[in-house]
């Protein structure tokens, strides 16, 4: 692991000891910077569950991924600055409310003075890590986000516009090895089951809001006002991605397969 390279992409020059406001600034920062994308998926290049494959896509050639490649980095890096880290499975909930089998996502766990749960890759979710704890315990406070442990399983959820909650993803502490989503991470990429391969995009928040592409469209979130507008050809479609991602695809990309 270069934490030099790695400390320039994500653009951070702050505290590098283990602690909650490290982990915090980080993870911060690596969303600002580093988008939630699966523009691979949608050109057919294999994703590799491979630490220097990952390494090289995200902080070498500046691109994105999707949660086993981000949080997979992600882990490296904190492990490398000496944060306790442990990789977790999650099984996430469909509209249905059914909950997916296990290795659907990846997430963290970050055990300091407090056990803290830390996400970079699971796109339109909560920007500040969350502390592994439930939301009972802070029976005052209405976050956007919270957990809530029931029989030994924790559920991520999301405050809705009424005041009620909605679980996006189950998971446990069972620490678990980045082999172990291999099975999934080829299912998300060849199944035409799974969401990314009927659905690409390209998404990263901002202090204000969020940018995100998704097939032709360009969707901008600021202060909770929500601007779309249609990219109309593979041109636009490339200067959007450099401009707003820094993602510049290689010259022999199938941009048909992105704008489908």
């Amino acid at each position: 692991m270069n934490v030099e390279a790695y400390l320039r992409r994500i653009g951070y020059n702050g505290p590098r000891h283990p602690s909650a406001t490290t982990l915090r600034n980080l993870h911060r920062q690596h969303l600002f910077t580093v988008p939630f994308e699966n523009l691979d998926v949608g050109l057919r290049t294999p994703i590799i569950l491979n630490p220097d494959a990952l390494f090289d896509k995200i902080v070498i050639r500046k691109r994105g991924g999707f949660c086993y490649e981000l949080n997979s980095v992600f882990h490296d890096l904190l492990a490398a600055l000496g944060f306790r880290v442990e990789m977790l499975s999650a099984r996430v909930r469909s509209d249905k409310g059914e909950f997916s089998q296990e290795f659907d996502h990846m997430l963290l766990k970050v055990n300091l003075e407090e056990s803290w749960i830390a996400d970079v890759g699971f796109g339109d979710s909560f920007v500040d890590p969350l502390p592994l704890r439930g939301m009972d315990a802070q029976p005052d406070v209405a976050p956007d986000y919270g957990l809530v442990l029931s029989n030994e399983e924790w559920d991520l959820a999301r405050r809705q516009k009424d005041g009620s909650y909605v679980p996006l993803y189950r998971f446990t502490e069972v620490a678990r090895q980045l082999g172990d989503f291999n099975a999934m991470c080829r299912y998300h990429q060849t199944s035409p089951e799974s969401h990314f391969t009927r659905n690409h995009i390209c998404s990263r928040a901002r202090p204000d809001g969020r940018i995100t592409v998704t097939g032709v469209r360009l969707i901008v979130t600021r202060s909770g006002e929500r601007q779309e507008s249609e990219l109309k050809s593979k041109e636009e479609l490339q200067d959007c991605l450099l401009q707003h991602f820094g993602i510049a695809l290689p010259k022999n990309a199938d941009w048909s397969r992105l704008m489908a």
